[in-house]
């Protein structure tokens, strides 16, 4: 099957359950500083999981874009994939067990055709020390969800983490594991949580690839959480219904759990994964939505899918695809924060574009084949294609700008192991991610010191902090205030600039922190310094005139019928929350957005544009302070 059959095949399979189906969040995430990028299909909805009412109701689904840097190493596998879909569901204290397992059974086997033969499935085995008993349930309805298929389903009394390799299959299909498996909180495992902390046991699935010999090198058996690549998880319900408490029983450490008053489900399967699975084929890069770019490497490089050029060639595929994604949700390529993960993986996927012997300018060419599979799903891309091929093309001409001479740095200091400063200063001065001076190194049989790149790359950013933070007074009263009073900011700043320089202003992206606001928005022209300076005046004046900041929730159909504006290309659920910046019949702004923002603009500092510059062809940055 097709990515786009699987996706379309769930929204409406749970459409016919009465879900809500909600949009994609995007790869940025929205008011949450604790995370770079939107990782799962859940993290967008963690105030809602947490007991917030959801303006769509108690049942929700949704196909997630979802991003993990932390998978770089891996990718070159056949399965990991750092930009991924997660289908989701999710049931805000309605429905359980008894519904979702047959649920997410039925989809998989009857709607997307997998072999339920083929399938298996792990349970929380218990955890004495949490007070928190083995998963007797799931095991029951898996059973019989099971024997419907003519298939008798033996759970196996408990497989560690440990000794998974040396105990095997047992003739089982249904899996006790402990904590470190089947235990969903944010916080990791039951004893490592903090107090108030929700969390649950999770049941996962896998899919059983039969004809990939087991590699004994992962264990001694097989078993479904093995590593050998046999089996591949798919899909996992996580059933969230303890919150840590204050008073562990005598004897015991971290704290006991109790009901939380509204028990959830939250379900995520890999699309790429299940895409996968449909069709047997254990490689993630020959689905459809992946292998038109594996194609295309092959005729530019004129190379075989096979060896070493497969490890490339799915690092090149992977790479641009996540660029691409990150890219046209507001991201450009930096020395800091999402733009260094950006720029990480656009240097890195032409470090192997080289390997191939592909001409420089390839990697742009390919922003269009990730395009084209992603119309009607995500749009911003195709609305904003010529100005991510062009953010590809021009941080692969800078990279190259510096590449020869850092390539002779490197062989200088390759002729023994290499050290973090050196390793930074092939990354300051030459452009180099770790990565890239890591694989470099691996090749020359050199090590490289990791941790020491990492003190020098600390130090180098509490030295940029400390001349950010020289910009403002004291009294920023907290993180979170500032970044509240940033959000206003942002929302004033977008309506002064389509004063000064007409309505063809949007929001192409933002990014805020404790020490600026940045905007992006389409001008065909340098935004002058008189423009410049009306646009600070009028935001000033704004704040000046002390205007309330009202919220409210309506249909989106309404929101725009009143004006209301959002993020171009941006899919909204029916339901949204509007931030009114004045008077209900006389406002400055009017957006959708999700918040938080201050009650009154008089609480806002003075407005100052800090930066003024072009990010991609027709298109401005501003960064701006509050001081």
């Amino acid at each position: 099957m097709t990515s786009k059959e699987v996706r379309a095949k769930f929204l409406e399979f749970y459409r016919k359950k009465e879900h809500a189906i909600i949009a994609s969040a995007s790869l940025v995430p929205e008011n949450d500083p604790t995370t770079l990028f939107t990782s799962s299909g859940m993290q967008p909805l963690v105030p809602y999981l947490l007991g917030e009412k959801h303006p769509m109701g108690v049942r929700l689904a949704n196909s997630q874009k979802s991003f993990r840097a932390e998978d770089i190493d891996d990718v070159g596998d056949n399965r990991h994939t750092t930009f991924f879909e997660m289908l989701g569901n999710w049931s805000l204290g309605d429905y359980f067990k008894k519904e979702q397992l047959p649920w997410v059974f039925e989809f998989l086997t009857d709607e997307v055709g997998i072999d339920p033969n083929k399938l298996y499935v792990t349970v929380f085995a218990g955890d004495k020390d949490a007070g928190v008993e083995r998963d007797e349930e799931s095991v029951k309805i898996w059973k019989e969800l099971f024997k419907k298929k003519g298939i008798d389903a033996k759970d196996v009394e408990l497989i560690t983490e440990e000794r998974g390799g040396e105990l095997g299959m047992q003739g089982g299909r249904i899996f006790y594991y402990g904590a470190k498996k089947n235990w969903w909180s944010r916080s990791g495992v039951p004893m490592n949580m903090p107090v108030g902390e929700p969390g649950g046991p999770d049941s996962e699935i896998f899919y059983e690839f039969i004809h990939i010999e087991h590699n004994p090198k992962f264990g001694k058996y097989c078993h479904p959480n093995c590593d050998c690549g046999r089996f591949m998880e798919i899909g996992n319900s996580v059933f969230m219904e303890f919150q840590k408490q204050d008073d562990p029983p005598t004897g015991q450490a971290g704290g006991s759990f109790k009901k939380l008053p509204q028990i959830n489900v939250d379900f995520g399967g890999g699309l790429e994964r299940i895409v996968a699975a449909s069709n047997d084929n254990p490689d993630i890069f020959e689905i459809d939505l992946i292998f038109d770019i594996i194609q295309a490497i092959k005729i530019v490089s004129c190379k075989n899918y096979e060896g070493a050029d497969k490890v490339s060639m799915r690092i090149v595929a992977d790479h641009v695809r996540s660029s691409v994604m990150m890219i046209a949700d507001g991201v450009v390529p930096s020395n800091s924060e999402r733009g260094y993960i950006l720029r990480r993986f656009l240097r890195r996927a032409v470090r192997h574009a080289d390997k191939l012997g592909m001409k420089e300018g390839a990697l742009a060419t390919f922003a269009s084949l990730v395009a084209e599979k992603y119309k009607g799903v995500y749009d911003n891309i195709n609305t904003n294609l010529i100005a991510i091929a062009s953010e590809i093309q021009k941080e692969e001409t800078r990279f190259r700008e510096t590449l020869a001479s850092g390539m002779k740095m490197f062989e200088k200091i390759s002729k023994k192991d290499i050290s973090g400063a050196d390793a930074f200063v092939l990354f300051s001065s030459h452009g180099f991610p770790f990565e890239i001076t890591a694989e470099l190194a691996k090749e020359k049989g050199v090590k490289v010191d990791k941790k020491g790149f990492e003190e020098e790359f600390r130090k180098h950013q509490e030295l940029s902090r400390a001349g950010s933070e020289k910009k403002f007074k004291g009294g920023l009263g907290g993180l979170s205030e500032i970044e509240t009073k940033y959000h206003t900011a942002t929302h004033l700043l977008n309506a002064a600039l389509k004063k000064v320089l007409g309505e063809h202003v949007y929001q192409k992206g933002s990014n805020i922190t404790v020490e600026r606001l940045r905007f992006d928005f389409p001008n065909p022209a340098k935004v002058t310094d008189e423009e410049k300076k009306k646009v600070e005046d009028l935001v000033n004046q704004k704040i000046k005139e002390a205007l309330p900041v009202s919220v409210e929730e309506m249909p989106l159909d309404k929101a725009r019928e009143e004006g209301a504006t959002g993020i171009f290309g941006e899919k909204y659920p029916d339901v949204v929350t509007v931030y009114t910046i004045g008077e209900k019949n006389n406002y400055f702004s009017k957006e959708i957005c999700g918040g938080p923002h201050v009650k009154n603009t008089s609480e806002l500092d003075h407005f100052k544009i800090a930066k003024e510059e072009a990010v991609a062809a027709g298109v401005r940055r501003i960064k701006a302070v509050l001081e």
